[in-house]
């Protein structure tokens, strides 16, 4: 399992950096949208109900990744779609999603009802904002910031992930959420936070980058907490797919990736980020 795990880490960073590197921004664009349209199919068979739901996931499946496409057409030509799309992207439901993920999916967190039945509308419907919202922010980021702020913001997430595994691992004793995950722990957590706050202590020194835009509007004093906020977000996300599944009574939220689930399983921690992200950066606004 590990080395699957690891072979298909590898053939994803590969995919991912050879868009990046394309030179037209449509490569990114369109692995975005596959990744939003895989995502939506697994968010919405964990919240849809068994047998008949199934057509339903794979209709909003598919609408999200017509929608990010065709957002993309209007965001590369200057012009009234673009313009209008825009508007409505950032300034509803970008918003609408970063106060979901705050307010919402936090407190779903924090009262852990696991043992509630896996098929709810409200949940559902939430999978429809919190996709768009969070590929909406990474493709415009993209194209006006470039790869290197974009990577340095995925880095955000990626290092709270790797030392809260670690961190759990070697000194995790107090459960976090027994309910939702039993496997992660109060340690691995703050392990996790502490390396998102470095990662935007030392990427601010680069122009570019994320963690520099953050200083330069709210100075290191601000940047840093930032960070932490953005760490636990990235953790409520986490645990928000977690929740999911153990309502659905799933392992992963599909089989799509060897050795990793599903889309959303590589992905959940960056959703409620990616909103927030932008909003306190100042950089589209």
């Amino acid at each position: 399992m590990l080395r699957q795990r690891i072979v298909t880490a590898v053939i994803l960073l590969l995919v991912l950096a050879a868009a990046m590197a394309a030179p037209t921004p449509w490569p990114f664009m369109v692995l975005l949208a596959v990744a939003t349209a895989c995502a939506g199919w697994e968010w919405t068979r964990l919240t849809l109900p068994a047998g008949r739901g199934a057509t339903g996931a794979v209709a909003i499946g598919v609408m999200l990744g017509v929608a990010a496409l065709c957002l993309t057409a209007w965001w590369s030509n200057a012009g009234p779609a673009a313009t209008l799309s825009q508007a409505a992207m950032f300034k509803v439901v970008v918003p609408v999603a970063a106060l979901l993920w705050i307010f919402g999916a936090s407190t779903a967190v924090v009262r852990g009802r696991a043992d509630a039945a896996p098929a709810s509308a409200a949940l559902t419907l939430f999978s429809i904002p919190a996709l768009l919202a969070a590929w909406s922010v990474l493709a415009l980021l993209f194209m006006t910031q470039g790869a290197i702020f974009v990577l340095s913001l995925l880095a955000l997430v990626w290092a709270a992930d790797i030392a809260a595994y670690f961190c759990g691992r070697a000194f995790g004793r107090r459960k976090l959420a027994p309910r939702v995950s039993p496997g992660k722990t109060i340690e691995g957590a703050l392990g996790g936070i502490a390396a998102a706050v470095l990662w935007i202590g030392v990427s601010s020194m680069w122009p570019g980058t994320f963690g520099h835009a953050l200083v330069e509007r709210w100075t290191i004093w601000g940047a840093l907490p930032i960070a932490a906020l953005l760490a636990v977000l990235s953790i409520v996300g986490d645990l928000f797919e977690s929740l999911l599944k153990r309502r659905a009574g799933r392992k992963d939220s599909s089989a799509l990736l060897p050795g990793h689930g599903g889309v959303y399983d590589r992905i959940d921690a960056i959703l409620p980020v990616a909103p927030v992200a932008l909003i306190l950066s100042g950089v589209l606004f």
